[in-house]
């Protein structure tokens, strides 16, 4: 009887080991399926993310070979920093268009940009860091001389604000050409 005792005692200990380890496995299963589901959804959200800032990008490139300092303005968070290429820089979106309409009227009134290579990483969901190659052609020096081909990179600080991108803090360089090393 003792023997009968032990043995249904062991049976019992198993099935509630079967359980828990059932249970528990269920929850890493779970625990799994949902961060698969959380990195699905983090991928399409990085991936209309993306697609939202290479539209800002693209109205960036729009407005600057339109010579609308205006629209290229509005592509730009209401307090934005903008510093370009020569170092001046304006603070805010109202001074970013004062910036650029006489600018667009005269020595970049015939230029046509357009950006080569596009990086961008997330600092956060709502914050991006991005790289952005460029070219030029058409640009005249201040004495009306033609300026050869240009290269630089943009680096914007882009922010999400109601669903929509725009560029907060923007910094403009000239590349030198690199010889081949």
């Amino acid at each position: 009887m003792l023997h009968a005792a032990v043995n249904s005692y062991q049976i019992a200990a198993m099935k509630r080991t079967f359980i828990t380890s059932f249970v528990f496995l269920g929850i890493i299963a779970s625990g799994a399926i949902g961060q698969a589901q959380r990195e699905k959804s983090d991928s399409a959200t990085r991936e209309e993310s993306e697609k939202a800032i290479k539209q800002v990008l693209d109205r960036f490139i729009e407005a600057w070979n339109r010579h609308d300092a205006k629209a290229f303005s509005m592509i730009f968070a209401e307090d934005a920093d903008f510093t370009n290429v020569g170092g001046r820089s304006a603070t805010g979106r109202a001074e970013v268009e004062k910036f650029h309409a006489p600018k667009f009227a005269t020595n970049l009134k015939d230029t046509h940009q357009t950006i080569t290579e596009t990086k961008i990483r997330f600092i956060t969901p709502d914050v991006a860091a991005v790289d952005a190659r460029w070219e030029m052609t058409g640009a005249r020096r201040v004495d009306g001389q033609e300026v050869p081909l240009r290269k630089g990179l943009l680096n914007f600080i882009m922010t999400r604000s109601e669903d929509h991108w725009f560029i907060k803090v923007m910094h403009n360089m000239n590349l030198p050409e690199q010889p081949n090393i």
